[in-house]
């Protein structure tokens, strides 16, 4: 009986999802001598598959552009199934939040870099994430955003 109440958390597999690339402008482009602009913008995403059985996404979107042109733009979607029982619920979103993303990201860097280098450009590496951070401050915009709506504006003339 005591079985039943233990905490399970368990990888149940690690798998790329989606993997896109894109090189809009070439050839062309890639005879210019200008240094490319990168912007990084990362995503998370949580589902419950089955009972007790989470799928956890981190999504990389990579966009390199030499003025105003795409020199090339990769997309990267890592994902892992998680096994996730008798954990109290205070603490699950922290797990799927947390802890599930900092596992799959090791993976997404190391799949950005290598679509890079295998598409002919010098590879970029993601820097370290703390997905603790992004958790707090994603809690204090929505606790924010649950308060702006109840606050009481005075008016100064």
């Amino acid at each position: 009986m005591a079985d039943e109440q233990t905490p399970v958390f368990q990888i149940q597999r690690m798998y790329l999802k989606d993997l896109s690339l894109e090189q809009p402008n070439s050839p062309q482009i890639l005879l210019e001598q200008t240094q490319p602009q990168v912007d990084i913008n990362l995503g998370m995403g949580a589902e419950s598959v089955a009972d007790g059985i989470f799928e956890v996404t981190v999504t990389a979107t990579v966009t390199t552009k030499v003025k105003d042109r795409v020199l090339f733009l990769v997309e990267a979607k890592q994902a892992g199934i998680f096994e996730i029982r008798n954990v109290p619920q205070d603490q699950m979103q922290g797990i799927i939040s947390i802890v599930c993303p900092q596992m799959i990201y090791p993976y997404l860097r190391a799949i950005v870099s290598d679509v890079c280098t295998r598409a002919g450009f010098p590879p970029i590496l993601l820097t370290e994430v703390n997905f603790q951070a992004m958790f707090e401050a994603q809690q204090q915009a929505q606790q924010a955003e649950a308060n702006g709506g109840s606050r009481i504006i005075t008016g100064v003339n």
